[in-house]
């Protein structure tokens, strides 16, 4: 996806920290970061956040893992997922408007109550390091939603359909997980089947 570079985008992510999963040298205990045992469902390639918000809404039972590796896209989804769970938004000179109308300073960190965080957390993160992130066995689903094509026949590896993704997903899903894929483009379509 291609995104105009955003301002102050540091700062909005570290603003909105607390619906952000951190992933460092640890794998991320879920259930302790979402605070229920939920089973957790992952996108990858999370966009602007349209299609993980519109699925936690609709399947509320689950917890979601938004996973994207461009923070000037990843700080849109969280943005349109805050306003939605009524967390607030951008004040219009910078900072963000808290859901009691205070306004936090641009930077700073908007403390968002536990109860109010939902079932989505973002985590910025490239698709690679599935298997370092996620425990073996440990998620109910995974999405890829119209990912880049990388139609040259050298990116082939690129792919999110490719064979090294694909074993990613099957270790880190449940028996009886699904990998569910989206795309728009032919040659993707064609080799995705294949594969």
């Amino acid at each position: 996806m291609r995104m105009r570079k955003k301002k102050h985008t540091a700062d909005r992510m570290t603003s909105l920290s607390d619906l952000f999963v951190q992933n460092g040298d640890n794998i991320p205990d879920f259930s302790e970061i979402f605070g229920n045992a939920a089973p957790l469902r992952l996108e990858i390639g999370c966009g602007k956040g349209d299609f993980v918000r519109q699925l936690s809404e609709r399947d509320s039972g689950y917890n979601y893992i938004a996973m994207e590796k461009i923070d000037d896209v990843i700080v849109i989804a969280a943005e349109k997922y805050a306003a939605s769970r009524g967390l607030g938004s951008l004040a219009p000179n910078g900072g963000w408007k808290r859901w009691d109308g205070e306004t936090v300073p641009m930077g700073e960190k908007v403390l968002i109550p536990d109860g109010m965080r939902g079932n989505v957390r973002f985590m910025r993160a490239d698709a690679a390091d599935i298997g370092k992130i996620f425990p073996e066995g440990s998620v109910d689903s995974v999405y890829a939603n119209f990912s880049d094509p990388w139609p040259k026949k050298g990116y082939a590896n690129r792919r999110l359909t490719s064979p090294v993704f694909l074993a990613a997903y099957l270790r880190v899903l449940k028996p009886g997980g699904m990998f569910r894929f989206k795309t728009d483009n032919d040659v993707l379509f064609d080799y995705s089947r294949e594969t």
